[in-house]
């Protein structure tokens, strides 16, 4: 980390102010560079004029932040200079840093990824910076500040610190074999591995709730050709986001749409009407509408209204606990509606004229805030994390029936290990690139 980096901080574009980021050895250099004066105050806002070393012409006026380390974000000396946000601006500041020693431009998560090699941040906080940066909900930005203050690793932790004690008493017992331990030093030995393992299995048996706040809850609209789905998704997205048409077999491929619920992501996927297909085109859409239907959190399973009292058996297939059933076009219906549909509460809709919308929302969102509603802990948010707790389990139940207590011990060692390569307390050299490598430049 001998080299000094430099990018742009705060969003690409045009704003009213830039902020530039540079951390290194060189940051009190680039702060003298440009402006001929020496390192401000630490902590302290300086006006100040900026100037192209080549030159001497003057770029900009803003404000210069000074950062000594080791009392900074990523551990290093960092200066930052706050400019006015044009293009022109923004590329004069980083053509000048370029005469800095050993400068260059920061590579993608580059000063939270020096940041966590300096001891400022676990790995699962740094994961949370680019959590927080992707945010668009209420409940991802909760998420995201709660890893980030330290949640999780608190948590893991807490779990790698009674398996590093448990593996101690088990090392005792292989050190000291041939001494007179207490007669019930295995027992307790088994029931603190157990319960540990019990906590875990109990932690990881979440359906993903951490997973589906940060990446979405995926909610599937599925039903028989031409019964209104791609309408229904216009409808719910306040715009034209599928064609509708009223030849059957319109929609051939999933078309999602992004949107908020109850402060939750919510991506709601238009599907091609199921049934029997009719060339190879409509075969494949009507494989990847099942797909999506099996894949998705909740489906949205739609009836035609006007058809009744038939109702297409493909699409009661898919009723289930995570069905909200729909008859669409009760505009035009003649026929009684049922109350329910397979047990489940049928919600009668339009969506040609909106009839029914906000009562299907309120249930909608009741649904999901339900499944996504927070607990106690902290959730688990990443498969890397959940990867690494399996692996633990495994271990864990490997130790317990082992026949010998070396055998057990290495297994506790493992499942330590496992647990410390979630917030980097081991050598995890080959998941940093993974994980940095997803962010901005310039965070």
């Amino acid at each position: 980390m001998s080299d000094t980096i430099y990018a742009l901080a705060s969003g690409a574009g045009t704003a009213g102010v830039a902020v530039i980021r540079v951390s290194g050895a060189a940051a009190g250099q680039a702060i003298e560079l440009l402006t001929g004066q020496s390192v401000p105050e630490a902590r302290l806002a300086s006006l100040r004029r900026f100037r192209d070393p080549d030159d001497g012409t003057d770029i900009d006026q803003g404000i210069t932040l000074w950062f000594p380390g080791p009392a900074s974000f990523t551990g290093e000396d960092i200066a930052e200079f706050h400019v006015h946000g044009g293009l022109a601006v923004i590329e004069a500041m980083i053509s000048a840093l370029a005469h800095i020693d050993s400068g260059r431009l920061a590579e993608p998560g580059e000063f939270t990824r020096r940041a966590f090699e300096n001891g400022k941040l676990d790995l699962t906080s740094a994961e949370a910076v680019a959590d927080l940066i992707a945010a668009e909900t209420v409940a991802q930005r909760r998420q995201a500040l709660g890893q980030y203050d330290g949640a999780l690793a608190a948590l893991y932790d807490d779990w790698r610190r009674q398996l590093t004690a448990l593996l101690a008493h088990a090392e005792t017992t292989i050190d000291f074999s041939d001494e007179d331990l207490p007669e019930d030093t295995h027992t307790k030995m088994k029931y603190n591995m157990l319960y540990i393992k019990n906590q875990i299995s109990q932690y990881i048996d979440d359906e993903h709730r951490g997973e589906r706040i940060r990446s979405g809850f995926h909610v599937a609209i599925i039903g028989a050709p031409n019964v209104g789905k791609s309408s229904l998704l216009n409808r719910l997205a306040a715009r034209d986001a599928a064609i509708v048409s009223e030849t059957a077999g319109t929609t051939r491929d999933v078309i999602e749409v992004h949107m908020q619920l109850g402060g939750y992501a919510v991506i709601v996927a238009d599907t091609a009407g199921i049934r029997e297909a009719d060339g190879a085109i409509e075969a494949e859409g009507v494989r990847r509408a099942r797909k999506s239907a099996e894949d998705a959190d909740m489906k949205l399973v739609v009836f035609d209204a006007t058809a009744l009292p038939a109702l297409d058996d493909f699409a009661r297939e898919y009723i289930d606990d995570a069905a909200i059933v729909l008859l669409n076009k009760v505009d035009i219906a003649g026929a009684d509606l049922p109350p329910d549909i397979g047990g489940r509460p049928v919600h009668a809709v339009s969506a040609k004229t909106g009839q029914g919308f906000e009562a299907l929302l309120t249930a909608l969102t009741a649904e999901i805030q339900a499944r996504l509603e927070s607990t106690e802990q902290p959730p688990l948010t990443r498969a890397r994390h959940r990867e690494a707790l399996e692996a633990g389990i495994a271990a864990l139940g490997r130790a317990e029936t082992a026949t010998l207590p070396e055998l057990a011990a290495e297994d506790i060692r493992i499942a330590v290990r496992s647990l410390g390569r979630i917030t980097g307390r081991v050598d995890v050299e080959d998941v940093l690139d993974v994980i940095f490598r997803d962010f901005c430049i310039g965070k």
